[in-house]
């Protein structure tokens, strides 16, 4: 299993907008300008977000994105399933029915040992992304930042974010 660049920046991006004052909020460019990565392709990550429900965004010139949970309502797998989808990592396509020895359908009433032993592994994989919420990453972050680091990082959201208007937020 593979997980892609977007749950990687989406989770970046996540996580700084966790450190936001109230009612203020980043655009798409100053997210992709702070991680280093193209504005259209952050741009779609936040759209996902967006339609997720996780975060929140207000539209004009002097909008931008914030969470619209607290961050630890939000867990790795929300972000995941956000970006990639909630779609298994492994799909049976109930090859024992092939071949020479090929099992009968009929016979085929249950998942296979291997679509079994997937489908366990799956689920604690998400179980584990779901344990970790936003909040566990922003403490993370926090211990292992320098002052000087952390001090960089919140001037510059305070010289990137802007006020979002109570009212337009969506």
């Amino acid at each position: 299993m593979q997980i892609s660049k977007g749950v990687e920046w989406a989770v970046h991006a996540v996580s700084l907008m966790a450190a936001l004052p109230d009612k203020r909020g980043l655009s798409a460019e100053a997210l992709a300008h702070y991680h280093g990565v193209p504005p259209a392709y952050m741009a779609k990550q936040l759209q996902a977000l967006s339609r997720a429900g996780i975060i929140m965004s207000t539209r004009g010139a002097g909008g931008g994105y914030r969470l619209a949970k607290a961050p630890l309502d939000i867990n790795l797998w929300d972000i995941c399933a956000a970006i990639e989808g909630n779609a298994p990592a492994f799909k049976c396509t109930e090859i024992r029915q092939n071949g020479p020895c090929a099992t009968l359908a009929e016979d085929c009433k249950t998942p296979c040992a291997i679509a079994a032993a997937f489908l366990l592994a799956e689920k604690a994989y998400r179980a584990s992304l779901q344990a970790i919420s936003l909040a566990d990453i922003a403490h993370l972050i926090l211990k292992d930042s320098s002052e000087q680091h952390l001090s960089a990082i919140m001037n510059w959201i305070d010289n990137a974010a802007t006020a979002l208007p109570v009212n337009a937020l969506r």
